[in-house]
């Protein structure tokens, strides 16, 4: 049995705001999920709190991986854990080159399973990450530039696919990583992550829109209105947002309120 992600009953506040008011979620290894709605609802802010962005104060709930509530560990312990997030806006760092990086993040997540690794040997690291470019149709070029730094939109994006390509999370979160993207880097970073899925990998697919799931096929749907997960379903529910937009939920929350 794979491991799961459960989200239990999680509140969040920053700067004393609250945003994530009672969030319940469950993603297991080899499931697609999909969290949709609208710009304001706590989506982003849900992806940076499973990570540990220290902004985000948590008030109350857990969130269980693996059996462990990672609520008190720091952010890389969660990603060596196998934890993953693909960024909504990646940042550069200038000096730092992509193949550099990818081979850091991978020796430290080694290292985290056997404390005697002495790292990846550079020629099985050139072709393990030359198997994945080739896989995510990238040209060899880009593991020698400066990470992110220049880097179109598609780019940017792409390098984040390669990055899980490479350190194999067993839950990747998705923070609405359609966003900026054309229709083809749409289709190719869509199709990366595609390649990716299985047994082995949970993927959280945060989006505001429904256009990326033409592409990245979800077997659970979940809707996001004001802090809280108010409407879950397969597929047909991301179709039934795209005709009728979230004001049917609004009213039907609001009915069950009154």
């Amino acid at each position: 049995m794979g491991a799961a992600l459960e989200i239990r009953n999680l509140h969040a506040s920053v700067e004393g705001q609250p945003i994530l008011k009672g969030v319940n979620l469950t993603v297991k290894q080899g499931e697609v999920h999909a969290l949709m709605g609208p710009n304001g609802s706590g989506k982003s802010t849900l992806a940076n709190v499973l990570m540990g962005n220290p902004v985000y104060e948590i008030t109350a709930g857990q969130v269980i991986f693996d059996g462990v509530d990672i609520l008190d560990l720091e952010t890389d312990e969660r990603s060596r854990m196998g934890l993953f997030l693909a960024f909504q806006y990646p940042v550069a760092i200038p000096g730092v080159t992509l193949a550099n990086f990818l081979r850091n993040a991978l020796n430290a997540r080694r290292k985290e399973a056997d404390p005697k690794d002495k790292g990846i040997p550079i020629p099985a690291f050139r072709k393990l990450m030359i198997e994945k470019m080739d896989m995510l149709l990238m040209d060899h070029d880009f593991a020698g530039r400066y990470l992110n730094e220049g880097f179109s939109g598609g780019e940017k994006k792409r390098a984040e696919i390669l990055q899980m390509a490479m350190l194999q999370p067993r839950i990747a979160i998705m923070d609405e990583t359609d966003s900026g993207l054309d229709i083809d880097a749409l289709r190719i970073v869509s199709e990366g992550v595609n390649k990716l899925s299985g047994p082995e990998l949970g993927v959280l697919v945060i989006t505001h829109y429904q256009r990326i799931l033409n592409y990245i096929k979800p077997q659970f749907v979940h809707i996001m209105l004001e802090g809280q997960i108010v409407e879950s379903g397969g597929p047909e529910l991301a179709l039934t947002l795209e005709e009728q937009g979230y004001d049917w939920l609004r009213e039907q929350q609001n009915d069950a309120s009154a």
